[in-house]
């Protein structure tokens, strides 16, 4: 039976009097030293109440840690643990974020609120994608987790979700080609960028940066005097994406030479063009 409004309100008064009892010079607050006296639910709810109305969702992580260690393999104690790993996520601690969606899965892997932990642990990787610099492991481990939310949960809300920041996470990593391409580029380094627009182009060409990508190769060909592969890039990139700026560009490049954007040759844009005409590129 649940408690009446006023016991909830008693319950909550008395929840908030222990913790105000126990706040230091610091103006943190301490864990009250005797929950034992409190039950799953009430615990529980506090922590809720914390998760909502506290700066710190630290303090509300403590009330559902303390739910497993008083109430071990109850319902209460599963659904802290959810929670637990949705406040360590609310409070950027993503590694203990992923420790506890991941004891969730191991010990309730059939549970409804599996996917939900399934989810969770993935994009405790994503919202790190921009804070890894050129180090794009955690966007790779990213990939991984939401493809597994997709591809184990299909029917689940949250495979929608998996789905965009999948592509996201995917168009993040051709990015970082890119941005390292151009810096070789600029530099004169042309062999180095070629390598990284050739990634983009072959590996990444569901992107949006395979045109500029395209276009990159035609700079980068033309100043290394490599007429052929110059103009098959310009080819590609006319046949999928004739009004993009980044053909102009290319095809003004390839005109300034007196060339025009054709495929010549045989080399590894040749066979990419090949696969354009039979359809099975883009």
């Amino acid at each position: 039976m649940p408690r009446s409004k006023s016991a909830a309100f008693l319950t909550a008064a008395m929840l908030s009097a222990l913790m105000l009892a126990g706040c230091n010079r610091g103006g943190t607050t301490a864990m009250p030293q005797n929950m034992e006296q409190f039950t799953a639910e009430e615990i529980y709810k506090r922590g809720e109440y914390e998760l909502e109305n506290s700066r710190r969702p630290e303090d509300a992580v403590r009330y559902f840690a303390e739910i497993e260690r008083l109430y071990p393999y109850s319902e209460w104690a599963k659904r802290a643990l959810i929670m637990e790993a949705y406040g360590y996520h609310k409070a950027q601690n993503y590694e203990e974020a992923r420790a506890a969606a991941q004891r969730f899965l191991d010990t309730y892997p059939g549970d409804e609120d599996a996917a939900y932990a399934k989810y969770l642990l993935a994009l405790s990787y994503y919202d790190q994608i921009d804070d890894v610099g050129r180090d794009q492991g955690l966007t790779f481990q990213a990939l991984q987790s939401m493809r597994e939310v997709i591809e184990q949960y299909p029917d689940s809300e949250y495979a929608r979700s998996a789905i965009l920041k999948f592509d996201l996470a995917f168009d993040h990593l051709a990015a970082k080609e890119m941005e390292i391409g151009r810096y070789y580029l600029k530099r004169g380094h042309y062999t180095a960028a070629i390598n990284r627009f050739r990634v983009v182009v072959e590996e990444f060409q569901t992107t949006t940066h395979t045109p500029e990508a395209l276009m990159r190769l035609v700079e980068a060909y033309l100043a290394l005097g490599l007429t052929d592969e110059a103009q098959t890039a310009g080819a590609i990139l006319g046949h999928n994406f004739q009004s993009s700026p980044f053909y102009e560009d290319a095809y003004a490049q390839l005109r300034g030479r007196g060339l025009t954007a054709t495929p010549k040759g045989d080399s590894w844009l040749t066979n990419v063009y090949r696969q354009v005409i039979q359809g099975r590129w883009l």
